[in-house]
């Protein structure tokens, strides 16, 4: 009923699936590797934790009342 409708199949498509799928066989740490990791990995979470924690001190000194306890504060 469906005969004659394969799908053609598309070179750069197929050569970025299975680079995809080897990834952890072909990575290799590199400087920048490492720099992104350091920046979005570590020093991004932090940030924003920091100011997260910071929010919420100036809340509590706003209502005047002492600062929470949080984890890495």
């Amino acid at each position: 009923m469906g005969g004659g409708m394969e799908a053609h199949k598309n070179r750069w498509i197929e050569d970025w699936s299975s680079a995809r799928e080897n990834l952890e066989l072909n990575f290799r740490w590199t400087r920048r590797n490492l720099a992104l990791v350091g920046i979005f990995g570590v020093a991004v979470p932090i940030l924003v934790y920091k100011g997260i924690v910071k929010e919420f001190h100036m809340q509590d000194e706003d209502a005047g009342r002492p600062y929470r306890k949080f984890w890495m504060a």
